[in-house]
């Protein structure tokens, strides 16, 4: 009898397989040319780096105003940790003191043996000299007390110095973790942006530079137009005040110092640490931050600009800049350029602040 065989039954997804099958080939196919050499991704057009390199440049320095404003608070954790291990020091030296006289007048005490006061004017040859030391005696102890008493509130005084130090440590410490984490987002941001530079010719990165640092164009306009970005000019005469000229000198005195991310001078600079120090050369503190410099004075208008006004930009407040008039300002741009002078319509303006 013949053997017979069941049909081979078709698999329900033969079909989409084969499908899939063919269409990993073909793509393989396309990846490979049919000549077993990949395609590397295409490359990209000078204007793409730049746009690219631009934006990394922008994410970064929002990661160094928090990095900044971060590094700020660690600070002063620190000077409040100082400050209170500095007190409770004083404050143990001083307990120390008290502790040795109470030690002192216990081992007198021991050494007097205590006898009965009673017996002791019984037996004294001169009861009139010892009525007066009995009184001695008492104040003397009334001395002991307080004496007691100082020192267990100096005591607790101390536990709460410890207390809050151990607090200001714990948050020190958070501070030191967040630092740690916006630091590895502005390297990571930078590093990505010097791969992408590294895709360029040598032509090609001179002419970005020179389309983002400014100083070339400078260097190639007329003398008077270079002057005008290198010497402060009218911009002090028309500073609302000493100060104000005092911080415009000090900017115009930095043009071409390099853009150092955490930097607040004198040799490099990010854009906030350079506003920082401007002022403070002009005896004007202001705070390390973007986003705290637009607190510190009042704010004006764009049309209400004057030389010595800090201008913002962008919708977080992440840059700064100090206003020179004629819709100028100086700036720390990011690591592709150093301080320069530069037109506030390079960046989306946000606001300004008159600080004095």
């Amino acid at each position: 009898m013949a053997a017979h065989r069941k049909p081979r039954r078709r698999s329900v997804g033969g079909s989409t397989a084969r499908t899939a099958w063919t269409i990993a080939l073909a793509g393989a196919a396309t990846a490979t040319g049919f000549d077993g050499t990949g395609h590397a991704e295409p490359q990209l057009t000078p204007a793409q780096v730049k746009a690219k390199v631009d934006k990394l440049y922008h994410e970064a320095e929002v990661a160094t105003e928090k990095y900044n404003g971060a590094k700020e608070k660690a600070d002063a954790a620190e000077q409040r940790i100082s400050a209170l291990q500095d007190e409770a020091a004083r404050k143990t030296e001083k307990l120390n003191s008290e502790r040795e006289a109470l030690g002192s007048m216990a081992a007198a005490q021991y050494r007097d043996g205590g006898v009965d006061p009673a017996l002791q004017l019984a037996l004294s040859n001169d009861p009139d000299r010892y009525l007066d030391g009995a009184e001695f005696a008492e104040r003397a102890g009334n001395r002991q007390a307080a004496s007691v008493a100082s020192v267990r509130r100096q005591l607790r005084e101390i536990e709460q110095l410890r207390g809050a130090a151990r607090i200001e440590l714990t948050s020190l410490q958070s501070r030191q973790a967040e630092l740690q984490r916006h630091r590895e987002t502005i390297t990571g941001k930078l590093d990505a942006a010097r791969t992408l530079l590294a895709q360029l010719t040598a032509e090609e990165r001179a002419r970005l530079q020179s389309a983002n640092g400014g100083t070339d164009r400078a260097a190639r306009s007329s003398t008077d137009t270079r002057d005008a970005l290198t010497t402060p000019g009218s911009a002090t005469t028309q500073a609302p005040n000493a100060r104000a000229a005092s911080a415009i000198s000090y900017a115009y005195s930095k043009l071409g110092s390099p853009y150092v991310w955490g930097a607040t001078g004198p040799n490099a600079f990010d854009c906030s640490g350079l506003t920082q120090a401007a002022y403070r050369s002009a005896g004007l503190s202001l705070p390390r931050t973007t986003y705290a410099q637009i607190d510190a004075g009042r704010r004006v208008s764009r049309s209400e600009l004057l030389p010595g006004d800090l201008v913002f930009f962008y919708s977080g407040i992440s840059h700064v800049g100090l206003y020179i008039g004629n819709g100028q300002m100086i700036h720390a741009p990011n690591p592709s350029a150093p301080v320069r002078v530069a037109p506030l319509d390079e960046m989306p303006f946000a606001g300004a602040t008159r600080v004095v």
